[in-house]
């Protein structure tokens, strides 16, 4: 004989807020970076990317300088392609590459000055903020710079103003262990909120050593 089937009572399904919803779905999405801790380079990229990522969430940024950098590039690229396609054949297009390659190595220059003296250790560049209750931050975007030295633990950021004469500053500095654990997962957003707290100072006029510029116009050290 076959077993008699048991009655099984409907139970009414519970309803899920869509907060909890959206909560769970974050938690699911959330995932940890991890960063080779012994590359100081992927691991200044990182914390350099988080910094920026942060700030232009109060400010704008600026492209100016890194379009004027692009079509610098640009120029030096087609004189290189002129040198390799001109439809001129060898050697009566020896004049041609001459010109090519000295024009190329001269914009290539101009490129490697700019990076070298006028970015040094700036990551970004931002927008004047006419919202903003500062007025320095009013008349002059910020100029964000950092530095992780090698073999070093300290990352340091300093918030300045572009092209402000003797410009006050915010500084801040942190041990890269206060965002790394020794299995290289990085805390995105425990740097998030430092970041923050530091915009709020310069946003704020809580200047270094009461707003006088001297230690800013060095380089980190």
């Amino acid at each position: 004989m076959g077993r008699k089937k048991e009655k099984v009572e409907a139970v009414d399904a519970v309803p899920v807020s869509k907060e909890e919803e959206t909560e769970a779905g974050d938690d699911d999405e959330m995932e940890l970076l991890q960063v080779d801790v012994g590359d100081m380079l992927k691991l200044k990229q990182v914390l350099d990317e988080t910094v920026a990522a942060t700030v232009l969430e109060h400010i704008q940024e600026d492209y100016r300088l890194d379009n004027a950098k692009l079509a610098v590039m640009t120029i030096a690229c087609i004189f290189a392609c002129i040198a390799q396609f001109a439809p001129v054949p060898f050697p009566e297009s020896r004049p041609i590459l001459g010109v090519c390659c000295c024009l190329y190595f001269v914009f290539s220059g101009v490129l490697q000055f700019i990076t070298t003296f006028i970015d040094k250790d700036c990551i970004l560049l931002t927008k004047s903020s006419k919202d903003a209750k500062n007025k320095n931050l009013q008349q002059y975007g910020i100029r964000v710079r950092t530095n992780l030295p090698r073999f070093s633990e300290f990352y340091t950021l300093i918030l300045e103003f572009q092209n402000m004469s003797d410009t006050p500053y915010v500084e801040k500095k942190w041990s890269v262990g206060k965002f790394f654990d020794v299995d290289g997962m990085f805390d995105e957003v425990g740097l998030m909120e430092a970041v923050k707290e530091v915009y709020k100072r310069l946003e704020a006029g809580n200047y270094e050593n009461g707003g006088k510029p001297q230690s800013a116009k060095k380089k980190i050290e």
